[in-house]
């Protein structure tokens, strides 16, 4: 039968208004409405017009409840700019990164999750040292953030909302930790969203997310601590700080250089407010306010990329993988989109087939 949620899903997908997407089909507004709120069966042809107009298979849109994200769970990275379209559609990409995650786990055994409770601890630098403890890190750099969240057993997804304004999301869901990264911005900036993303997950796992601020300057403040360990930083930048001595230290954690700039500020190292500044305009003029001139390499996923190689020596490919999950290739594309970084080489396969 027609399943009115996934015309809203995909509706929200591209980001169209029920005016814009009843005009492009051909059909009336009121007539939208209805089949969207499962008043009334589609005529004969309806279907294969939104289809058309969605660019959704019209076989998607009979298939049973798309995966539920729950909106109070959901902790965006951004949310100060983000319309209601954006974020619709993210939580959207949301449902649909959930078929492909469930769809590969029957295929696959992915890491069980191993990320300890810190539901308790409101101070974020403690709860930083607290995740490093437990995974025995040390102080020592993360080499790699995506593989490290991805051997913890959280699954990493794409965003490909190309706008800067839905930096990251993540949620919790049937025990299972989410993260899903918008690779529009930085390499550098990515590896910021996934600690801030890490921080929600273990500190603020219980409870509404929606729209709290103080729980954002968290998460914010665990990322800072967790990238960039306190003695660690003491022992690599010495004084004076100059905005040189900051570009050439950034990358050794990976950060921006106006993160590791705030790590040194908040830590006292940078000691007034005007130095602070004074390195920020500086930066600014060396133009790293909202680039990186001198970056790094972006992270890509290790589960992904051996799921898509070990699904390529078997000759399946990604267009089989979406028509299977009843869903454009270009929708599979983004939930991976800048995860790998090439598709098509076979590679060891370190996860098992089950």
């Amino acid at each position: 039968m027609f399943n009115p949620k996934r015309l809203a899903l995909a509706r929200m997908r591209r980001r169209m208004s029920a005016k814009a997407l009843a005009e492009l089909s051909g059909i009336t507004a009121d007539t939208l409405s209805r089949l969207e709120k499962g008043h009334r069966a589609p005529e004969e042809g309806t279907v294969a017009k939104l289809a058309s107009a969605l660019g959704y298979p019209s076989e998607f849109f009979f298939g049973e409840d798309p995966a539920d994200v729950n909106h109070e769970s959901v902790s965006f990275r951004s949310f100060s700019k983000m319309s209601a379209k954006e974020k619709d559609a993210a939580i959207s990409a949301g449902s649909l990164g959930l078929q492909l995650s469930a769809w590969a786990e029957k295929r696959f055994n992915f890491p069980k999750p191993d990320l300890p409770d810190l539901s308790y601890e409101r101070n974020a630098e403690d709860a930083a040292a607290h995740a490093r403890q437990y995974w025995g890190i040390g102080e020592r750099p993360i080499g790699n953030m995506i593989g490290l969240l991805e051997s913890k057993g959280v699954r990493v997804l794409s965003l490909s909302e190309d706008t800067a304004n839905v930096n990251a999301f993540s949620f919790w869901r049937d025990g299972i930790p989410y993260v899903f990264l918008n690779n529009f911005k930085t390499p550098e900036s990515s590896i910021f969203d996934a600690a801030h993303e890490l921080g929600h997950l273990l500190m603020h796992n219980k409870g509404d997310l929606r729209g709290d601020r103080l729980l954002e300057r968290e998460a914010d403040s665990f990322a800072s601590s967790f990238l960039i360990p306190l003695n660690d930083l003491k022992a690599q930048v010495t004084r004076p700080i100059t905005s040189s001595r900051i570009i050439a230290a950034k990358g050794r954690w990976r950060v921006s250089a106006f993160a590791l700039l705030y790590r040194l500020y908040r830590s006292g190292i940078v000691p007034t407010e005007h130095q602070y500044r004074s390195l920020c305009i500086d930066l600014s003029r060396r133009g790293y306010r909202s680039a990186e001139p001198v970056g790094i390499v972006r992270e890509v996923s290790t589960v992904w990329k051996q799921v898509f190689a070990a699904l390529w020596s078997d000759r399946v490919t990604k267009a089989d993988v979406a028509k299977e999950l009843l869903i454009p290739l270009d929708e599979l594309e983004g939930l991976v989109a800048n995860m790998m970084s090439d598709l098509t080489r076979p590679e060891g396969r370190s996860l098992r087939i089950v």
